[in-house]
């Protein structure tokens, strides 16, 4: 396999699920949830742990609950100052640049969040385009429409790119296209359930497959083995 183009999730992939952005967009997001149901955090807390695996996103699950305003949710969960909430790594600009591939983000996140993100790690430049959730008509990763959004974006196909995602779900659904995906970290979630609509039902050309590596700094060694 010949790699030209490599498609990054954004939060807990480009960085750290360590890091206090990690658990500021979860606590906003779980506060969101109590709000439009009414309840508290720890009732909110079960609510979406039992609901949120059949659906791609906690939004797409509130959408189908009857959330209306979308806008005022990405507000709620991304306020302007989240950024504070995230250490700028150094070495990440001097590896992105090493890597000789096009690079593209694809993201669940609204596209202001993944621009204070990258605006944050000094590496917006570094990627040909950002894909987010809005550009996916709000139903991103796993479906394949959002893939194949990204693909377009950077000129790719399956069998020269690949897709680095910290979720299995989202690794899944590449995957299911035939494509080559990387899982990142060992905070992975579980497989999407067979019965989910977020599966893609689409027999592909040739079986998918994943890697596991502990962090994004692991690419190269993944690399210079396919």
């Amino acid at each position: 396999m010949i790699v030209k183009n490599i498609i990054f999730d954004l939060d807990n992939t480009l960085y750290s699920p360590t890091s206090a952005m990690d658990a500021g967009i979860t606590r906003r997001m779980m506060q969101a949830v109590a709000d439009f149901f009414g309840l508290g955090a720890d009732d909110a807390a079960a609510l979406r742990r039992k609901n949120v695996p059949r659906f791609s996103t906690t939004l797409e699950w509130l959408r189908s609950e009857g959330l209306k305003d979308v806008e005022a949710y990405f507000a709620k969960v991304h306020p302007d100052n989240e950024a504070d909430e995230l250490t700028p790594d150094p070495n990440l600009r001097p590896f992105l640049q090493s890597l000789a591939q096009n690079k593209i983000v694809l993201t669940n996140a609204p596209r202001e969040h993944a621009d204070r993100v990258l605006k944050k790690l000094k590496v917006a430049d570094l990627f040909c385009a950002v894909v987010d959730i809005r550009a996916c008509g709000l139903l991103g990763k796993p479906y394949a429409g959002s893939y194949r959004t990204a693909l377009e974006k950077c000129g790719g196909n399956i069998d020269d790119t690949i897709f680095l995602d910290d979720q299995y779900k989202y690794t899944d659904g590449f995957v299911a296209l035939g494509g080559t995906a990387l899982l990142v970290g060992n905070k992975n979630g579980s497989h999407l359930r067979p019965d989910s609509a977020a599966v893609n039902k689409e027999l592909p050309p040739h079986p998918g497959r994943t890697i596991k590596i502990d962090s994004v700094y692991d690419l190269p060694k993944i690399l210079a083995g396919l």
